[in-house]
């Protein structure tokens, strides 16, 4: 079984990230491309002239790994941290005290505030809202040393993404409310909705769906009584 990434993601469509390895992404199945990340990574560093475009703008209390890339008219806000191998393509937005780690965000995605993305794939356009995690790791014996490969459920069966540090592949257009949780181990096609206060792990999400929370409507709303001054005796 595979999984081909340009099934979810579109491919970069200029500027030097193009001219890398990554400009052939969405050719790559997942598990062969985690497998290969590391290695893929170093590859494109070699390929770049600036590992850091001159146009990104990157506020001064943000902080950069030295093996991260940046691509075009990328913009970095205050008290976020972008490292371990990070690709943020032409026109990403990571709002305030965002943290990503070891992730690829296509073209023009938007991170809001208190965002955590780590080891994800997230497509061109995406906007994740506030407080949404890409959480990598299963819950394990040791969480320090996760030894629990990551699996998630398809249609065809269960695939394993051979890493235990995947959290998820988000397609292109996905929008999300805040108070998300996703992975390890999801997959979530193109043009979805995902409620606020959703969590998913180990599955796929068929492309331009929807999905909420139960608890998002089950809500009750009720008058108050008002409470009445009693004068002292």
């Amino acid at each position: 079984m595979q999984l081909i990434l340009g099934d979810h993601l579109s491919a970069t469509t200029g500027g030097p990230i193009h001219e890398t390895v990554y400009g052939a992404l969405h050719e790559w199945d997942l598990a062969h491309y985690l497998a290969e990340r590391d290695l893929l990574h170093r590859e494109a560093l070699g390929q770049l002239r600036h590992r850091i475009h001159p146009s990104a703008v990157i506020h001064r209390t943000a902080l950069i790994g030295d093996d991260v890339v940046i691509g075009r008219d990328v913009v970095v806000h205050e008290f976020s941290s972008v490292r371990k191998g990070a690709v943020l393509c032409d026109g990403v937005r990571i709002g305030f005290n965002c943290e990503v780690t070891a992730a690829f965000l296509g073209e023009g995605a938007v991170l809001g505030h208190r965002i955590g993305v780590n080891s994800a794939l997230v497509g061109a356009r995406t906007h994740l809202s506030a407080n949404v995690t890409l959480a990598a790791i299963s819950m394990c014996e040791d969480m320090r040393r996760p030894d629990r490969d990551v699996v998630l459920r398809t249609p065809d069966g269960v695939y394993r993404c051979g890493t235990p540090a995947f959290s998820a592949l988000i397609g292109d257009d996905v929008q999300t409310g805040n108070s998300v949780s996703l992975g390890p181990g999801v997959v979530v096609g193109r043009g979805c909705r995902i409620g606020s206060g959703v969590m998913l792990a180990a599955r796929t999400l068929p492309a331009y769906h929807a999905v909420t929370a139960v608890h998002a409507t089950d809500v009750s709303v009720r008058l108050r009584r008002p409470v009445t001054a009693r004068a002292d005796r």
